[in-house]
C-alpha cells in the first residue's frame, strides 16, 4: 500500500513543482509515484465544483478518496493542492494516513514569484474585470497547518534543497 503525501501551502509555494522532483527522484529508484495535482483535477474529477467552503472540503475529500483506490499501484501518492482548510487536511490524515508537507513561504516572495499571474489579478482594482476574489491567502482563507508532518519554507530553501528535506522525512 503506498503512502499518501498531501503537499499543501499557497498557490505559488512549490506543490506541484516538488512532486515533479520527487516523481524524478522515484524514477530513478524504480519507485512507483503518482502526482495528482489540484490544478489538473479540477479540470477533470472536480470540474463540477466552485472555490467555497463547502466545494473545496469536497475537492479534496474527492482527491483523497482517488489517491486511496489507486494506493495499492503505487509506492507514493502525492496530493499536490492548496487545501486551505485544517478540517480537510485532517480528514486526510484520519481516513488514508496521510501524512502532510506544508510548503510555507512569505506573501511578498509568493507575488514576486507569481508563476499563474494570480497574485497580479487578486491585487487589481475591485472594479478591473479580470480581477481575483477568492485567491487563497490573499483574499480567502488560508488555515496554517497546525500539526503538519513538515514543514518547509520554500523562501529560504531552493527546490533541491526542498526536495533533500522531503526524501529524508520519507526514508526515515
Amino acid at each position: 500500500m503506498g503512502q499518501i503525501i498531501q503537499f499543501t501551502g499557497l498557490s505559488g509555494t512549490g506543490k506541484t513543482t516538488l512532486s515533479n522532483a520527487l516523481l524524478e527522484w522515484g524514477n530513478h529508484l524504480n519507485l512507483k509515484i503518482k502526482l495528482i495535482d489540484g490544478d489538473v483535477y479540477r479540470q477533470t474529477l472536480c470540474k463540477d465544483l466552485g472555490f467555497s467552503k463547502t466545494d473545496r472540503l469536497e475537492n479534496i475529500a474527492r482527491l483523497g478518496a482517488y489517491a486511496w483506490s489507486i494506493a495499492e499501484a503505487y509506492d507514493f501518492i502525492c496530493i499536490a493542492a492548496i487545501n486551505p482548510y485544517e478540517e480537510a487536511r485532517n480528514n486526510l490524515k484520519l481516513q488514508y494516513g496521510a501524512s502532510l508537507i506544508w510548503l510555507k513561504c512569505d506573501l511578498e516572495a509568493l507575488i514576486g514569484r507569481d508563476p499563474k499571474g494570480l497574485y497580479r489579478k487578486a491585487l487589481l482594482p475591485d472594479t478591473h474585470p479580470d480581477k481575483i476574489r477568492n485567491l487563497t491567502g490573499l483574499n480567502d482563507t488560508f488555515e496554517e497547518p497546525v500539526n503538519a508532518d513538515l514543514t518547509i519554507d520554500t523562501g529560504k530553501l531552493n527546490p533541491d534543497e526542498a526536495l533533500a528535506q522531503i526524501v529524508n522525512f520519507l526514508i526515515i
